[in-house]
């Protein structure tokens, strides 16, 4: 394997997508989850499969509890919303499923484990297209994020540069389906719901279930994870 890279794993399908793409790109990639107070842990289980399942070289779960701020319906006592298509789902408002400076927090945890195993190359699964309008998605975001992380590490003052690798910012969900299924990637492995049953299965109408739902649709596969209602 070549050098270490650091990969954000949630166990959902961009993460998972990012994971295989650091692979083949000849990283020797360690996984960073995260146990953040959200509603349900079923996804720490897929980041599991998928890291042992891909080989990660190491795979940590950082505790955080964004439970003490709430302010999100994945932190809180707030319903998740629900809709009958991915067309209702609209990209001028922020969500209520949007966690307050989460990929702030989750990138500074990968941050400090990079520096740690002595990697300045970390990956995260964010996408300006077909998301859910969250603003630490954003190209701006991270390259603001990188130039930040090169003033406050050791290995950013002393030259050895950290890139945030964004392999997905200008894919399209179908893209990422695509490029993941050209990759040997077993999305049934993973799980992108907000609000899955006690079973696992994925409740199908969240805004990440649509949107992964449509993706699939698009690149013309099935998607293989279990849902609670049959899908098209």
């Amino acid at each position: 394997m070549g050098r270490k890279a650091v990969v954000l794993l949630s166990g959902g399908l961009d993460s998972t997508t990012v994971l295989a793409v650091a692979k083949d790109q000849g990283f020797e990639p360690y996984a960073i989850s995260f146990r953040y107070g959200q509603r349900h842990v079923v996804e720490l289980e897929s980041a599991r499969r998928v890291a042992a399942g891909a080989g990660a070289a190491g795979h940590v779960v950082c505790d955080i509890d964004l439970r003490v701020f709430g302010g999100s319906a994945l932190t809180a006592d707030v319903d998740v919303p629900k809709h009958g298509s991915a067309d209702e789902l609209s990209d001028s408002e922020i969500p209520i499923t949007y966690v307050p400076a989460r990929n702030t927090v989750f990138l500074s945890f990968a941050l400090a484990y990079a520096e740690v195993i002595g990697s300045t190359d970390i990956f995260i699964g964010v996408s300006a297209l077909d998301y859910s309008g969250y603003p630490d998605c954003r190209p701006e975001y991270i390259a603001a994020y990188e130039q930040m992380a090169n003033l406050a590490t050791r290995a950013g003052v002393e030259g050895n540069a950290v890139k945030i690798h964004t392999p997905l910012i200008n894919l399209t969900k179908a893209q990422t389906v695509e490029l993941g299924t050209r990759l040997g990637v077993d999305y049934s492995l993973t799980l992108s719901c907000y609000d899955p049953d006690a079973d696992g299965r994925a409740c199908g109408h969240c805004d990440s279930c649509l949107l992964r739902l449509r993706g699939f649709a698009d690149a013309g596969l099935a998607d293989p994870v279990r849902y609670q209602e049959a899908t098209e």
